[in-house]
């Protein structure tokens, strides 16, 4: 549970533009029927430079 606070807070940061302008994350969901029935997942990522942070969840 402290992990993920902590990563939330680290993205809080990064997304707040803290050291310059905002950054905007991109994002993105998808939904697929499989032979074991429906299946999602989504993705959010923040880019700067040739930096990229990125959090992905599925189920």
């Amino acid at each position: 549970m402290r992990l993920a606070i902590a990563i939330g807070l680290c993205l809080s940061l990064a997304a707040c533009g803290a050291d310059g302008e905002p950054v905007q994350p991109t994002r993105s969901a998808t939904i697929s029927l499989t032979d074991r029935g429906l299946a999602a997942s989504g993705q959010v990522a923040l880019h700067q430079g040739p930096v990229a942070v990125t959090l992905g969840l599925g189920f």
